[in-house]
């Protein structure tokens, strides 16, 4: 049967077959193909073919593969020399290739494009080149001449890949003279020679080792993925107690980083040293503490401050993401989590010149990471509810099994990290995906929330008050109480009952916060369960005693005055109130309001002040001029996954490129060319349009789109005016972009 090219076979295909392949194949289209030959000739490179294969399953590939074995990419190939390859049946990989015309052609001439070869490597199903030395004899026979030790390199070859490096492929001798197995085996014509160092087992002696087929049978099965059977509410409860306890670690974080940012290094990211003073002081390991800062700076709650010393500094949102109900604030760090465009796992690793990676540096910017999260849990969603995976590495495997050839070296590293995270993070509980998190994933956030705040604990309403001046919460505090617990008492240990420690500084801070010791008496003897112990008692009203004594209060401006009568009708005046001056020495007043604001006022209601400096001496407050607030610089745009094709704009590009093949196919002619290429002078063109309109006939046009692509179509034009040209199914073209045209013979 004679061979289909590639564009003729995607010419006979249907509308919706070409609208799915666009939309498997993204990179088909963009920029829009003019037409299918334009479409053919792309998918048939060898980037596009290797984007094609990333989604194969590992059956499916091989299938891809023993066409090449075939020959497919060269010639024709009936579909029963490929089942004989593979040893099972191939159809429903077959429409799989097809669907993405990685394979073309009917059942008894299959053909590849020979992008393959270059896409998927140069030895398919790990199989050398044939030899034909071996084509015409007995290779059983031959095989059978050879030693153990001649069969072992034989069988190890086999196994894939078929070459192998050796001094002894540099030694030409006969096989009487040969001394080593590899020596046996070229002389044999079993082995052969790529140059002095490499030799190659032929394909034939390899489909014989392997019993007659290019692939072990057990590796086109996928792996079953063992699973544990847990209750539902098991896995969201315990789920639940990762995500309060990730909570509790961000709050710390947020809380430390107010008081002290740390410095952002001069090539980004956060360093060494204090990466590990914050995995001391948050207790964790820092894998832990590098995710943590991650996520605070993907979820915007940090950020670089960018000035002459830079640091990372909690920004405006962290206030009311601490303010927010604990479901709130977990969602806004899992939905950032899942969109956060790096990986985390790779920091403490090094890069390509061997340096170490810093958590929060641009090295860790992977813009797929994304996807290949979602990835892993929509192999988790696949489960029973409940369910959870037995063993991380046998989730890895499965997913190498469906995807090889997607993720790169990082493939199985990546699954492992999500896994982490994921179950840091509160999302997998056990194994298994919690119920919140199959809502997210299908964009139920209201639903996700609303299943964590099921499966959290109720809130407690006391806390049980222990004579060494521990506090034990037996379980999530309400939001009051467990505010007044942080400004009173220390964490001792966090968990499902977290242990307070109240101290001198603890107690201290609280009243710092203005609460008094009668109120902190009360708190404790309102909601201890427990009778409050005499120790915990001497201890406030002690601090309290010695609270205070030494005051100190911030001021934006003060006045100074020698004539106190002055400074008493400045006081009596009403600018006093309305600037909040108070005196503080019979010649000082204080405000809150800036020095130049208070002048201006005083001046305004007939005093006459004067700004003096820190030596004294009187200075001018006068604005010098505009000043514009400084822009911050912005992270360039990291290219990343095409964007999705929706189902109308692939529609759109099939009819263009049918509207392409009908104008290849129907024109007939010499093409009237615009001057310029279709430029300001556009009179031979609008000549050809006026008379195809009159005389009611078909025109072929070239133009160009407004992104630059040039495409071809046949109009029945029905006016021409206004710098457009209408057809009779409504399409407009304006005239300027129009670069030919030509009238279509009947």
């Amino acid at each position: 049967m004679p061979a289909t090219s590639l564009a003729d076979w995607l010419r006979a295909e249907p509308d919706e077959a070409l609208a799915e392949l666009l939309r498997t194949r993204r990179d088909l289209s963009t920029p829009p193909p003019s037409d299918t030959t334009v479409l053919a000739t792309r998918a048939g490179t060898p980037g596009s073919v290797a984007r094609a294969c990333e989604d194969l399953d590992t059956a499916t590939l091989a299938v891809l593969d023993a066409l090449l074995v075939a020959g497919a990419d060269a010639a024709t190939v009936p579909v029963s020399e490929v089942r004989a390859l593979v040893g099972r049946d191939v159809a429903g990989s077959l429409a799989k290739l097809r669907a993405r015309v990685l394979v073309w052609g009917a059942d008894d001439a299959l053909r590849v494009p020979p992008a393959a070869r270059d896409a998927l490597g140069p030895f398919p199903a790990g199989l050398g080149a044939p030899s034909p030395a071996l084509a015409a004899t007995d290779v059983e026979a031959r095989l059978a001449e050879a030693g153990e030790d001649e069969r072992a390199v034989l069988t190890a070859l086999a196994a894939g890949p078929p070459i192998g490096r050796t001094r002894d492929a540099s030694f030409d001798v006969s096989l009487s003279d040969a001394a080593t197995p590899v020596q046996k085996l070229l002389a044999r014509g079993l082995l052969l020679r790529r140059d002095d160092q490499t030799v190659e087992l032929p394909r034939e002696l390899g489909l014989l080792l392997r019993g007659g087929v290019a692939f072990e049978p057990a590796t086109l099965t996928e792996p079953e993925l063992p699973v544990h059977p847990h209750r539902t509410d098991t896995v969201d409860e315990t789920a639940a107690g990762e995500a309060m306890e990730l909570l509790r670690q961000v709050e710390s974080l947020l809380r430390s980083w107010s008081q002290l940012p740390p410095p952002v290094l001069k090539a980004g990211g956060l360093g060494v040293r204090e990466l590990k003073k914050l995995a001391k002081d948050l207790d964790v390991d820092e894998p832990r503490a590098t995710l943590l800062a991650e996520l605070v700076v993907g979820a915007g709650l940090v950020a670089d401050s960018e000035n002459t010393t830079p640091e990372w500094v909690p920004t405006t949102l962290t206030d009311s993401w601490l303010a927010s109900p604990a479901v709130q604030r977990w969602m806004t760090l899992a939905q950032a989590w899942l969109e956060l465009p790096r990986l985390p796992g790779l920091a403490g690793g090094r890069d390509a010149k061997d340096k170490p990676i810093a958590p929060l540096s641009e090295e860790l910017r992977r813009p797929l990471a994304p996807a290949g999260r979602r990835r892993v849990l929509a192999a988790l969603a696949e489960l029973p509810e409940g369910a959870g995976v037995k063993s991380v590495d046998e989730l890895v495997q499965v997913l190498a099994w469906r995807a090889p050839r997607r993720g790169g070296r990082l493939r199985d590293e990546t699954v492992r990290w999500t896994m982490a995270e994921a179950t840091a993070l509160g999302l997998v509980g056990l194994g298994g995906l919690t119920t919140g998190t199959r809502l997210l994933l299908d964009d139920d956030r209201a639903g996700a929330v609303e299943a964590l705040h099921d499966a959290l604990p109720t809130p407690v309403d006391h806390v049980l008050v222990q004579a060494d001046l521990t506090v034990v919460a037996p379980g999530p505090l309400e939001t009051d109480l467990a505010a007044a617990m942080a400004a009173v008492a220390d964490v001792e240990s966090a968990g499902h009952a977290t242990v307070y420690r109240v101290t001198e500084t603890s107690v201290r801070r609280a009243l710092d916060t203005g609460r008094t010791a009668d109120e902190l008496h009360a708190m404790f003897r309102d909601k201890s369960a427990t009778p409050v112990p005499q120790g915990l008692t001497y201890l406030i009203d002690d601090v309290a005693r010695r609270h205070g004594r030494l005051r100190g209060g911030a001021a934006g401006s003060f006045l100074r005055c020698d004539d106190e009568a002055l400074l008493a009708e400045v006081l009596a005046h009403p600018v006093a109130g309305e600037y909040d001056l108070r005196m503080i020495a019979p010649t000082v007043l204080i405000s809150s309001a800036p020095l130049a604001d208070v002048l201006e006022a005083l001046r305004g209601a007939g005093f006459a002040p004067a700004a003096e400096g820190p030596d004294g001496r009187v200075v001018d407050l006068r604005p010098s001029g505009r000043r514009l607030p400084g822009r911050a610089r912005t992270a360039r745009a990291r290219p990343g996954e095409p964007a999705v094709l929706s189902e109308e704009q692939a529609t759109r590009i099939v009819s263009n490129l049918r509207a392409g093949d009908q104008a290849a196919a129907r024109r007939r002619g010499s093409a009237v060319r615009a001057p310029g290429g279709g430029g300001k002078d556009t009179t031979a063109t609008l000549d050809l349009l006026s008379r195809a309109t009159l005389e009611q006939r078909e025109v072929w046009i070239g133009f160009v789109d407004s992104r630059g692509t040039a495409s071809q179509r046949v109009v029945r034009p029905l006016r021409v005016g206004g710098g457009v040209l209408e057809g009779a199914n409504q399409e407009r073209y304006p005239l300027h972009r129009i670069t030919s045209a030509a009238l279509v013979e009947d």
